[in-house]
């Protein structure tokens, strides 16, 4: 059975702040084992991330990549067994400087009461 929405939030808090911590142990106590990552940059990149290490090195690459990296308008919209994030991010290109903004979406799905999968979608504004 799928996670209640209280349960999704919670999974996703917890997702989130694991994410800012760059915390791999406490990432994994909320995600299902084969949690599969899959990552499109609005532009160019598209990445699958499956374990701790490609999440780590992708985690990296955007701190290398990004002086600042802001997400905004944030908001969760639970729909039978999948929820939906949607966001605005703001990134700063350390190399250059330039400016972007994004709109973007987030696909969850569940499994075990755990977060499965994370398929996250952006384009320019």
């Amino acid at each position: 059975m799928d996670p209640q929405p209280a349960e999704r939030d919670e999974l996703l808090r917890g997702f989130a702040r694991a994410l800012f911590k760059n915390d791999m142990d406490a990432l994994y106590r909320v995600v299902a084992p084969g949690f599969v990552w899959s990552f499109h940059d609005g532009l160019a990149v598209v990445k699958t991330l499956a374990d701790p290490a490609a999440i780590r090195a992708h985690l990296a690459e955007q701190r290398a990549k990004f002086s600042a990296q802001r997400f905004h308008e944030v908001a969760y919209h639970h729909a039978g067994d999948v929820t939906f994030m949607t966001f605005r991010v703001s990134e700063t290109l350390r190399d250059t400087g330039e400016q972007r903004e994004q709109r973007g979406i987030e696909r969850y799905t569940f499994s075990d009461g755990k977060l499965a999968t994370k398929d996250v979608y952006r384009k320019p504004v």
